[in-house]
């Protein structure tokens, strides 16, 4: 049987996903925890396991993740409380065995594997230029031609993901990220909040703007709106409530 035309929803062959979160790191402008955000892991899975497929979770140093506190829908300052998958997700203890337990990336191994997904948070802009494996990863999976995928800010991984043949993997392609304009909202809003002091940006460099001075054709949909677009086998999603855009865009490519 032709294993590129398996059905991705046959229960006896199902297709298998690297869910992948940033590993606990720390924001050096605020100077506060950060880690993954939490619809950007519980949306594609919800979608993901709906579909029928299997779903593994990995980070760059394995064991625990923490997601960013502003992600949980049961924080004061949630820019999540009506999100009830996510809240789903707190509520069930074997699913949070899973965030509690990942494996490094250093063990996806892409013969086991049909796509790659980077969640986003706080964390990849301040960990993943040192993520060296992941990036590595990365490139691996997209240049076998398989669906390689990121959301939100766990696009920065573009910013260092190269080729084989030296060249930027987003040069030349259409994708998109968390936006300069819902950078400002997010600054402006925790501003306003006490939580960031004035004129601070809370992230050390952005998204659109890296990515454009690769070469890369950046477009994104308005302040907060569910986005995801697919280059190939290449998929980014806009910002934290594009995770289910960008799960359905993986499950409709592995159905290809």
């Amino acid at each position: 049987m032709d294993l590129k035309n398996r059905n991705p929803v046959d229960p006896a062959h199902r297709k298998r996903v690297a869910l992948v979160m940033a590993s606990p790191s720390t924001n050096t402008i605020a100077g506060w925890p950060c880690g993954f955000w939490w619809s950007e892991v519980s949306h594609p899975y919800y979608l993901l396991t709906e579909r029928g497929f299997d779903i593994e979770f990995f980070s760059p140093e394995g064991g625990a993740c923490e997601p960013d506190a502003m992600s949980d829908p049961r924080h004061p300052n949630s820019f999540s409380s009506a999100d009830l998958i996510t809240m789903g997700f707190l509520n069930t203890p074997e699913l949070m065995k899973l965030v509690q337990n990942t494996a490094p990336v250093s063990e996806i191994e892409l013969d086991r594997f049909d796509a790659l997904l980077v969640a986003g948070g706080q964390a990849p802009m301040f960990s993943f230029a040192d993520a060296t494996e992941l990036q590595r990863k990365f490139v691996e999976f997209f240049e076998a031609g398989k669906v390689t995928a990121a959301v939100c800010h766990g696009t920065a991984i573009l910013r260092y993901a190269t080729l084989s043949n030296g060249e930027p993997l987003v040069k030349g392609r259409t994708v998109t990220g968390f936006a300069n304009i819902e950078e400002d909202f997010a600054d402006d809003a925790l501003w306003q909040a006490g939580l960031l002091p004035t004129g601070t940006r809370l992230m050390p460099w952005r998204i659109e703007d890296e990515l454009g001075k690769l070469g890369a054709n950046y477009i994104q949909a308005g302040l907060w709106r569910g986005f995801a677009v697919r280059d190939g086998n290449l998929i980014t999603g806009q910002q934290s409530v594009s995770g289910m855009e960008t799960a359905e865009a993986v499950a409709n490519a592995l159905g290809d």
